[in-house]
Parts: structure tokens; sequence; C-alpha cells
């Protein structure tokens, strides 16, 4: 006898998510968890400083058109694929089951490592930021648990709460970043406004590698938005659109801004500005631009920003877990939907106590919020965010060429070809210079493949193995689970 599980009304929970979210929305949360306030003051000052220099802004056209490349495949694919689930689902179509599966285990990892590092950041800012006027010294772990429970309260109602405050915050981050950048202009700049940014011997200066490294970073979570498809008001338009909003709006905005940032310090002062205090670049630029006001309010919306960016991946990385549930690779429970909040409330608990105990174990080690938890993380999910988007242009290419549902050549070959040459070569750059990003580096200076490196490493080969070897269990164990796992996806 087959058992159902049942609500006390005596009905079948609900498994599938409804909502109404237009482009607007859907734009809001992806684009949040990108955090293109916490990228202007902490990647692009880094990518100054230890990228290429006063070419860093360019780094920034170039990763955008290399993920224009990508999205012109994942638009493609949302349009003929009808389910939820991103890299997991369009993995699955194109390339089979053990790809997929091996493929959403990376994205989990990709998503959980990227909203942990910045758990621990904003734990940290916190600290500083209540210690210095005048508040408690507490732990920064003890801030980053408040704001897991914040997340995850949010994250259990309606995805309408979550995009409404998002939509709130980014607006936010977005507008003090453009003010500076029109104050920056208004004056001139240091040394008077200039394009040598984008000069050739200016992007090809110092390790442009580095560079477009941490540009890639930047970008993590624009992809997103076809997790959202069940969720939208007309997937087959809402979903495309917002794919090209998000990765159009981020490049430029990046681009801009970063170009404002060095015109402020001048091409001769900036980087030596960033290696003075990198973290503090983008307060001291508002400072100098803006006033001591001006700074008040951007230290307060880096903060916001922050919160933004792990509410975002919260609610991507619960709608991982459902469509997962969904396909019974994960446990039935995380496919469960609230009655009232229609949102996949028992998914999102898990993420808020598995977030929770990583914090946890990472305060016990004695971790530092930033120089560890912050950038070890934060360089796992770089390169896996990489390779993810890689194999999917590649799972494009095939699905098509195997379906003949699409014959646009443009959109179902040579973009994706393109997006899947410019990101394997991105994955191979960010790979070498992986121990740089992480500091594991010897007494030179130089990058050193030791033991943090290979354990970082490690953990982006055997969650995807683990999924790989999951697929071939089922397939000889539990065949009925394993044939309708890609139709069971969105179900």
């Amino acid at each position: 006898m087959t058992e159902t599980l049942e609500t006390t009304a005596g009905t079948a929970p609900p498994r599938a998510l409804t909502g109404s979210l237009g482009v607007t929305a859907i734009v809001l949360m992806v684009v949040a968890a990108a955090a293109p306030l916490t990228v202007i003051g902490g990647a692009a000052p880094l990518g100054i400083l230890l990228g290429n220099g006063v070419g860093f802004p360019a780094m920034f056209a170039i990763a955008a058109i290399i993920l224009l490349f990508f999205a012109v495949g994942l638009a493609a694919m949302t349009r003929h694929v009808p389910k939820p689930g991103a890299f997991f689902t369009f993995v699955n179509y194109g390339l089979g089951k053990p790809a997929g599966l091996a493929t959403a285990f990376l994205a989990l990892l990709t998503y959980t490592t990227i909203q942990v590092s910045v758990h621990g950041y904003v734990g940290y800012i916190l600290s500083v930021t209540v210690t210095g006027l005048g508040g408690p010294d507490l732990p920064w772990y003890l801030y980053s648990l408040a704001v897991v429970a914040l997340v995850g309260v949010l994250g259990y109602r309606h995805i309408d709460l979550s995009s409404k405050v998002l939509g709130v915050l980014l607006i936010g981050e977005v507008g003090i970043v453009l003010v500076l950048v029109v104050a920056v202009v208004l004056a001139g700049g240091a040394d008077g406004l200039s394009l040598a940014p984008f000069e050739p011997n200016n992007v090809l200066s110092g390790s442009p590698s580095v560079g477009l490294m941490f540009a890639i970073a930047a970008f993590i979570g624009f992809e997103s938005t076809a997790i959202f498809r069940d969720e939208a008001k007309d997937p087959a338009r809402t979903i495309p659109r917002a794919t090209y909003v998000a990765v159009i709006g981020i490049g430029v905005f990046y681009t801009l801004a970063s170009w404002a940032l060095v015109m402020a310090w001048g091409p001769d002062g900036v980087v030596a500005q960033a290696a003075q205090d990198p973290g503090a670049m983008i307060l001291i630029t508002t400072l100098a631009y803006l006033g001591s006001v001006g700074e008040l309010v951007m230290n307060v919306l880096l903060i916001t920003s922050m919160l933004a960016c792990v509410l975002s991946f919260h609610n991507v990385i619960t709608r991982y877990q459902h469509s997962m549930s969904t396909a019974k690779v994960l446990p039935d429970v995380l496919s469960s939907v609230h009655p009232k909040h229609s949102a996949p409330h028992v998914s999102s608990v898990v993420q808020t106590i598995t977030a929770g105990l990583l914090i946890v174990l990472f305060a016990l080690l004695g971790l530092d919020p930033v120089l560890q938890v912050f950038t070890w993380f934060s360089g796992v999910a770089t390169l896996s965010v990489a390779l993810l988007m890689a194999v999917t242009s590649i799972a494009v290419v095939v699905y098509f060429a195997r379906t003949r549902q699409d014959r646009r050549l443009w959109n179902t070959v040579i973009a994706p070809t393109l997006g899947f040459i410019g990101l394997i070569v991105s994955a191979v750059l960010i790979a070498l210079n992986f121990p740089f990003l992480i500091g594991d580096v010897n007494a030179a200076g130089e990058p050193s493949f030791g033991v943090l490196t290979a354990v970082l490493l490690g953990l982006i080969v055997l969650f995807p193995l683990g999924g790989l070897l999951q697929a071939l269990w089922l397939k000889r164990h539990n065949p009925a689970v394993y044939d309708q796992i890609t139709d069971a996806i969105g179900a």
C-alpha cells in the first residue's frame, strides 16, 4: 500500500510553486544576488590592486560580453524546456541525467559557498560598525547568525515579500553609487576624465587574468533567473527578458562605476590608493566626493547590499533543493510548498539551518570572517559557476542539435559556443590563479598548490562526483526514479 502524506484537512500538500513575478521583480532578485555595491566596494578595489590596475573596468565589459553569449543559449532553453531548475534542468535535457545530477550538486555547492561567504563578511561589517558607534564589542559570528535568522524568516514567506525587500535595498545601493559617479564626473575626477581604463596597454597591463577572475565572480547570481520559472507571470517571455536585462544591466553598471572609481583618484594614483586600504576605498572615495553624510549612507547601504545578496541566494538555493526533491534525488519533504505563502518552506528552513551550522563551524575553527570565510569560499563559488555555465553552454548546443526544436543558428550554436570558449578559458585562468585568490602563496608571494588549495578545489570535484554516483546508483537500483528524473522536475 502506498502511503500519501496528507495535511490535517485530508488533502495532499502542494508541491508546485506558483506566483506572478514580472521581469522587474526577477531582475531585482538576481541583481541583488550579484550585490552591486559590495562588488564596487570590495571586488573593484581588489581587481585594481591585484589585477590589471587602471585597466580593470574593461574586465567587467569583457566578462559581460562572455556572459551575454551564455545568456543567449540560456534564454533559448527557457523557451523550449518548460521546467525550473536552471543548470540542473538544462544539463539534464542536454547531456543526460548523470551529467544533470552532477551539475545539480555543483550548483548547490556554488550558491551555498557564495552565500555563507557573504554571511561571514556582513557579520564582520556589522560588528565593526556597531563597535564604532559605541555599541557592544560582540563576535562577528553572532551578527552573522542574526542575519541568517532574518533571511530565514523572509525566505519562509511568499517570494513577493522577498522581491519587495530586495527591490528597496537594491534601489538604495545602486542609487548611492550613481550619485557618487555623478559627483566624480561633475568634479572632473582627480586628473580630468578620460578613457584610460579602456586603452589596450592598460587593459593588458599587470595581471589581466586575475582581473577577469574578479570580474566573473561579480556576476554570480544573474544566471539564476530560470530557477524562478514556476513563479513567473509569463515564463516564456519573462525569464529570457529578465536574463538579458540582468546581465546587460549589471555589466553596464559595474563598468561605469569602476571607471568612476579610477577617475576619482586618477590613472596615476588609483592603484596606490587601493593599496592603502582596498576594503575602505569606496568609503574614502565617498567621503572625498560626497562628504561625511554620503559616507555614512554608503556604509549603511553596504550592509544592506550584503543582506540583499544573502536573501537572494537563499531563495535560489531553496528552489534548487525544491526542484531536486521533486525529481526524487533529495528527500521528498523538501518539495513541500506552504499552503498560505506558496513558498518551499521546508527547503527554506533546511537551508537556514545549513547556513547557521556552517557559521558555527567556522567560528569554532577560528576562521577570519573576511580573509578566510569570505575569500576562500567566494573563490570556490567563482570557479564552480564558471564551470557550471561552460557545461550548460555545451548542453544547449547538444540539446538543439538533437531535437531541432529551434533552428536559429546564432541562438543555439554560435552564441553558446562562444560563451563556452570564453567561460572555459576563464575557468582555466581561475584555476591557475586559485591559490593566489585564497592567499595560498609561498614565501616569494607566488601561487602555491598546497593543502588548502587541494581541499577547496577538492570540494569542486567531490560534489559533482557525488551527483554522478547517485545517478549511476539510481539507474541500477531504482530505475523507476531514474527514468522520471527529467520529467519530474517542475511537475
